[in-house]
């Protein structure tokens, strides 16, 4: 019953509701550039010396929330010729979203369950949601461009 719900919410309410952009267009390089600064700057603390088992936990979580933050920034970020198709494309990368973060979790539930690992627990799905988000939205983008170039 529940996946009914589920199924309702994720694809025809997503089709009907329209998701307009709530920073300013600089914000979409600044969601890259957060996002560059949270794959490296792991790496470089480890280099210095900084990251000790004592504070691992917390250097992954806060790297977890700036990739988070940097999705965040250019999923609701205004691109440059902002239109009722980029609003469109906004809403169908959602949805393919949702549904590859469903199979990527469930994967990996399926994954530890034919392993037999009772201790791993997967704490990072809404990251997974944003990072699919992120490229299903620029996939649709350049798509979206690349048609009204041909289209001419």
């Amino acid at each position: 019953m529940y996946i009914k719900y589920l199924f309702f919410l994720t694809f025809v309410s997503l089709k009907r509701l329209i998701m307009k952009a709530l920073f300013p267009v600089f914000c979409r390089p600044l969601g890259y550039v957060v996002l560059l600064l949270a794959l490296f700057l792991p790496f470089i603390l480890v280099m210095q010396g900084l990251v000790t088992d004592r504070n691992l936990l917390l250097y992954k979580e806060c790297t977890k929330l700036l990739m988070m933050a940097g999705c965040l920034l250019i999923i609701f970020a205004l691109s440059k010729n902002e239109s009722r198709e980029t609003e469109q494309i906004r809403n169908t990368a959602v949805r393919n979203a949702v549904f590859l973060t469903f199979l990527f979790v469930f994967g990996g539930m399926l994954w530890r369950v034919l392993q037999g690992d009772v201790i791993n627990v997967d704490t990072s799905s809404f990251l997974t949601f944003l990072i699919f988000n992120v490229l299903c939205l620029e996939f649709g983008l350049k798509k979206a461009l690349v048609d009204r170039f041909f289209k001419r």
